[in-house]
């Protein structure tokens, strides 16, 4: 641990980072290791409305979005993409949980929806030649082998979009899957088509079957950091960098190992490498830089707890403990709490993040105010 403060913000002043995508971008040094945690709780939790399906305000149901999950989100062209796992045309109004009819393994939405706090109104989706929803990344949709594949985050770089995807062999119990491989997946017409590429690719054992990026810039570079968690929802969380104008290149890609005597943070050019973060069962993970703590921000499924939110002081932590935002009790089956920087209030005090509930899965919209001391 470092001894001073002088020394503290010495070292962490050599790492300058500046934040993309915030509502008011500012500059700021990475924080002292034994700096104090400052979230200490959140109030006013509320279901803003739905984000998809036929009683959402999009009417997603028009283009053959009748039930669907996931919608992590990111900033391209002045549009929110809001990018959607196992998608299904028609279903039973009992049905609980995925599952219906003319089922596409993954779709994106968009908005230019500017304000979070009476909902998400989605603009369109990707659509087919029919005008309805269109399935971005082919899957073989047969159990043991290829059962679909779900885009587990998009991001933009280099004037193009990307998807993190992993390809889901088989459901397992409630919580783990079974993953062949992750990838990247590259389009350079906004979102029409896709290209599955070659390089980079994770093992589906790895710490980077589902990941949540976040731009910086380091010294002038734009760089992704990607926290990341395996198959399931049973492990801890792990963190990877990149610059962005590598990003499909896998020997530019760096896993954060630990840090050293003076806390600073140290690399390999291999996931196998890679330490956790945060050790704790980590599901759908999403990450942000919040200004009104000047800290960190994760929000997660904690199975059996429901969506948590915890403060990072450094993206490498230390995490300070787990705060519920919705509990498992609260809605029937809640999972995947995504944030996007661009949407928060306050200063950031604000923060408004989709939450995906299986009973009737579909993605809602969540607001929380955070308090600290």
């Amino acid at each position: 641990m470092r001894t001073t403060r002088a020394r503290a913000t010495a070292a962490a002043a050599a790492l300058l980072v500046v934040l993309a995508g915030c509502s008011a971008p500012s500059a700021v040094v990475t924080n002292p290791a034994d700096a104090p945690f400052v979230l200490t709780g959140v109030s006013g939790v509320e279901q803003l409305g739905q984000v998809t399906g036929a009683d959402a305000p999009g009417k997603t149901d028009q283009y053959a979005v009748y039930g669907t999950d996931l919608g992590s989100m990111f900033e391209f062209d002045g549009k929110t993409y809001f990018v959607f796992g196992d998608t299904f045309g028609e279903r039973d109004a009992d049905q609980i949980g995925g599952g219906g009819s003319f089922w596409r393994s993954n779709t994106l939405g968009y908005t230019t929806d500017t304000d979070p706090s009476d909902g998400i109104t989605l603009d369109g989706m990707v659509v087919d030649d029919l005008g309805l929803a269109a399935e971005l990344l082919p899957s073989k949709k047969v159990d043991n082998d290829e059962m679909t594949v779900i885009p587990t985050h998009g991001f933009e770089a280099n004037g193009s979009m990307y998807l993190h995807w992993m390809s889901v062999r088989h459901w397992g119990v409630p919580g783990e899957w079974e993953v062949n491989d992750a990838g990247l997946a590259k389009s350079t017409d906004k979102g029409q088509t896709w290209q599955v590429l070659d390089e980079p690719r994770w093992s589906g054992d790895s710490n980077f079957v589902q990941v949540s990026p976040f731009h910086v810039t380091e010294g002038g570079v734009d760089w992704i950091y990607f926290w990341g968690i395996t198959h399931g929802r049973f492990s801890g969380a792990s963190l990877a960098k990149v610059e962005a104008a590598k990003v499909e290149d896998p020997s530019a890609w760096q896993y954060f190992t630990g840090t050293d005597g003076d806390d600073e943070p140290q690399w390999s050019s291999s996931p196998d490498d890679a330490s956790l973060v945060l050790d704790d069962t980590v599901g759908e993970l999403s990450v942000v830089w919040n200004d009104y703590l000047g800290r960190w921000i994760m929000t997660y499924l904690r199975e059996g707890d429901g969506a948590v939110i915890r403060e990072g002081i450094n993206p490498w932590g230390p995490w300070g403990d787990p705060i519920t935002l919705v509990g498992a009790g609260d809605v029937p089956g809640p999972y995947a709490p995504f944030m996007a920087p661009n949407y928060t209030a306050d200063g950031g005090r604000t923060i408004y993040f989709g939450l995906s509930i299986w009973d009737p899965y579909n993605v809602f919209w969540y607001k929380a105010e955070l308090s600290k001391d």
